[in-house]
């Protein structure tokens, strides 16, 4: 069964692969990300990197923003992490950048680990 943007789905995480193939876990998150938008580029993976995401409560927008990793095809919010595993906390984070947003998809990649583990997060309407 074919999803939302699941092709643009498996080149995201085809490109955090060859990042974790390459250097393996134990670097600094932002290492992996300034990786990953050299493998974004590579593949042509259209993103933007540390985009400001703004949050609005009851229709206002509020003057406080989130900041995603990565923003890909404009419609799928990428979140890393480079820790020794993922906690409620950090999925929980990505809920709350879909909910303030209304983006539909969202990737919580964490490189910390011996392998590669990601989370393909859907935003419930």
């Amino acid at each position: 069964m074919k999803y939302k943007f699941e092709e643009e789905t498996y080149k995201i995480i085809g490109a955090a692969m060859e990042v974790h193939r390459e250097l393996g876990c134990g670097f600094l998150e932002a290492v992996y990300q300034e990786a990953l938008e050299l493998e974004f580029q590579t593949k042509n993976i259209p993103y933007e990197r540390e985009k400001r995401l703004k949050i609005y409560y009851k229709g206002k927008e509020l003057s406080k923003f989130y900041v995603a990793d990565f923003v890909c095809f404009d419609s799928i919010i990428v979140e890393t992490k480079a820790l020794s595993g993922i906690t409620n906390e950090h999925y929980s984070q990505i809920i709350n950048y879909l909910k303030a947003t209304k983006i539909e998809i969202g990737l919580l990649i964490n490189f910390g680990e011996k392998s590669l583990t990601n989370k393909r997060v859907i935003l419930d309407k």
